[in-house]
């Protein structure tokens, strides 16, 4: 299979062309022109690597023994297996994707991603860029440390991810690895990714030292493809049980998640609505629920959930794309890049309608979801339970592990300040009968007073001065 630009089907490039170089020529997005249908009942026995390696097959990329290979990186996470499907009531269930090495739900892409971006670049150097809102950052540095011809940048909002998050990204800040904290919150910081991405001057400079330039984000097809494989995974295990399609509840903000649960549903898999849980940043709602996208006026709030802390989301783009064509989406991106919006037509907004609810959660609904549930949920995965409907068979898409979110979870349960990271960490852990993994629990004994807050100006030139390093 060739993918295609989201803006100019004309603009092609073929798997390992798009990992390397995400960045389409008129500013879109690669990705499938036409989805492959998997008939994923007939694989429901395989584990879930060999699943896995049967759904990427359909694809027609090529690279069959180097996606094996690839696969192989889940034996890395808890129990050596990918996901846990965690059973909370009679027809629900938590699909805990966090169990691998950063203990995130990006573990799942860009573990396998690292792989395969390490064997395509054996001939040539690479620099990595990404942004992140706290949990893309921990998974794209772990993924490529101590990597010879790779290296790695990892941009962060300042305050904009929770403490344990900026101290799993500052752990990782050596040898190959670059992190640097940014003035102003995730949007800046994605919007500072996207504009060297596609500089041309910053490129040539790379080249100059012998490197080209790569993106880890989800606007990269590599990781959406390993997306598509756990919603799909998931759904056939409840579809063997309850015989009914199933809702999957997905707690979004750049849309990655979700647009995986979207692709798996079109490639076959038993899924009926997809369930689109935003915070108080709540332009995804307004978008699924009036089809408008609208910036305008729009002020990025910070809320416990800071992952979700995004106006922009990237992959809405893929879905116009999937919906509307090449043509409507050059158009209404455009729109939205030079008039902060766009509007759907009717007929549009119905065809979004077909597959995706929208709804937002404030902060306090968060906390009251969090202090009523029986297992300790992170306050993302908290978002979802507003949406969830115990009638129906029902996944709720859980991306990260409690311990990143300790002073949000002391306010939720105990009703009172966090005073003490570390202490109030282990507290929760005695007091539900966790064990934590040791490499978390070392975090909190890190000293990073020496931290430098960058202004988006300074980045490119901080960037190539490493660089020379």
């Amino acid at each position: 299979m060739i993918l295609v630009e989201s803006r100019n089907i004309n603009n092609k490039a073929d798997f390992k062309e798009a990992l390397i170089n995400p960045n389409a020529p008129q500013g879109g997005l690669y990705s499938p022109l036409n989805l492959p249908y998997f008939d994923g009942e007939k694989y429901s026995e395989l584990s879930y690597n060999d699943f896995a390696f049967k759904l990427i097959e359909s694809f027609e990329f090529g690279y069959e023994e180097l996606f094996k290979k690839a696969l192989k990186s889940y034996e890395k996470f808890d129990h050596g297996f990918a996901i846990n499907l965690n059973k909370i009531k009679d027809r629900v269930y938590i699909n805990e994707l966090w169990h691998g090495p950063t203990r995130a739900f990006k573990d799942m892409a860009l573990q396998p991603f690292g792989v395969l971006l390490n064997e395509f670049s054996k001939d040539k150097k690479i620099l990595i860029m990404c942004a992140t809102s706290g949990d893309t950052g921990p998974a794209t540095l772990k993924s490529f440390e101590n990597l010879e011809n790779i290296k790695v940048v990892c941009m962060y909002p300042n305050g904009g991810t929770s403490s344990l998050q900026e101290l799993q990204m500052r752990a990782l800040d050596k040898n190959n690895l670059k992190v640097l904290a940014i003035e102003g919150n995730f949007d800046d910081t994605q919007r500072i990714l996207k504009n060297l991405l596609a500089k041309a001057e910053f490129r040539e400079k790379l080249k100059m030292q012998d490197y080209e330039l790569c993106a880890a984000n989800s606007v990269n097809f590599g990781r959406i493809l390993f997306q598509i494989i756990y919603h799909y995974y998931a759904s056939l295990k409840l579809w063997n049980e309850f015989k009914e399609k199933i809702e999957i509840i997905v707690p979004s903000g750049n849309f990655g998640n979700a647009l995986g649960a979207y692709y798996a549903k079109k490639m076959g898999a038993k899924i009926a609505k997809i369930k689109i849980a935003s915070n108080a940043n709540n332009i995804l709602s307004e978008f699924f629920n009036k089809g408008i996208y609208d910036l305008r006026g729009k002020i990025l709030k910070k809320t416990i959930s800071p992952a979700m802390d995004i106006l922009i989301s990237s992959n809405i783009e893929r879905l116009l794309f999937d919906k509307l064509g090449d043509l409507r989406t050059n158009e209404l991106m455009n729109s939205l890049k030079n008039q902060n919006y766009f509007i759907l037509d009717q007929k549009e907004l119905q065809s979004l309608q077909e597959d995706f609810e929208a709804d937002f959660c404030e902060d306090s609904e968060c906390m009251r979801f969090i202090k009523e549930s029986k297992t300790l949920i992170d306050p993302h995965t908290a978002t979802c339970f507003k949406m969830l409907d115990t009638s129906k068979p029902s996944i709720i898409t859980s991306t990260a592990e409690w311990t990143k979110f300790t002073p949000s979870m002391i306010k939720a349960i105990f009703d009172r300040d966090c005073k003490d990271e570390k202490e109030d960490f282990k507290l929760l852990a005695k007091n539900f009968n966790l064990e934590v993994k040791e490499e978390i629990s070392k975090l909190f004994d890190l000293n990073l007073q020496d931290k430098r807050v960058y202004k988006s100006e300074e980045i490119e030139n901080e960037i190539l001065e490493w660089m020379k390093k």
